[in-house]
């Protein structure tokens, strides 16, 4: 069966920009990162998983972590210099970046939103994310990963 292309996707080929995609079962409704990880036989330590966040004037914030880790919120309020974040409402996510809760890729979003990902990237040599579509993640050299994405690079886990 041909498999249908993201947005996410398409942007990478759209630039020549070479990725691996791993598929998944989603049967059986285990999409968290770390299920979908175990999944691919995927390394947790190259498994990144994109979390949302909402300032209280409603700016969005974009973060990624490795799948074993938790965002630090305090780590990455101050980073963006707000008081406090909380994580994006699940039913709001789609209008804002495009992708459904288990498919949020930080690669063609709907709007250029600011990303940050955590500073263990600098230990890999490819990261792999979410695809853009549940059931799909992504692996790309972290190099472009950081090209594509302007990703800035910071500590975020507690």
């Amino acid at each position: 069966m041909k498999q249908s292309k993201t947005n996410a996707l398409r942007y990478l080929d759209t630039l020549r920009i070479p990725y691996k995609i791993f598929s998944y079962d989603i049967d059986d409704g285990k999409i968290d990162g770390i299920s979908v990880c175990e999944k691919i036989d995927g390394n947790p330590l190259t498994f990144f998983k994109t979390l949302v966040t909402i300032d209280k004037k409603n700016g969005v914030f974009v973060f990624l972590v490795p799948v074993l880790e938790e965002l630090d919120l305090k780590k990455a309020s101050k980073l963006v210099k707000e008081k406090s974040l909380q994580l994006l409402p699940v039913k709001e996510l789609f209008a804002l970046t495009g992708y459904h809760r288990g498919g949020c890729s930080p690669i063609a979003l709907k709007k250029n939103f600011k990303i940050y990902v955590d500073s263990s990237i600098e230990n890999i040599s490819t990261i792999i994310i979410s695809g853009g579509k549940i059931g799909i993640v992504i692996q790309i050299q972290v190099e472009d990963f950081l090209d594509v994405t302007r990703a800035k690079v910071n500590s975020l886990t507690l």
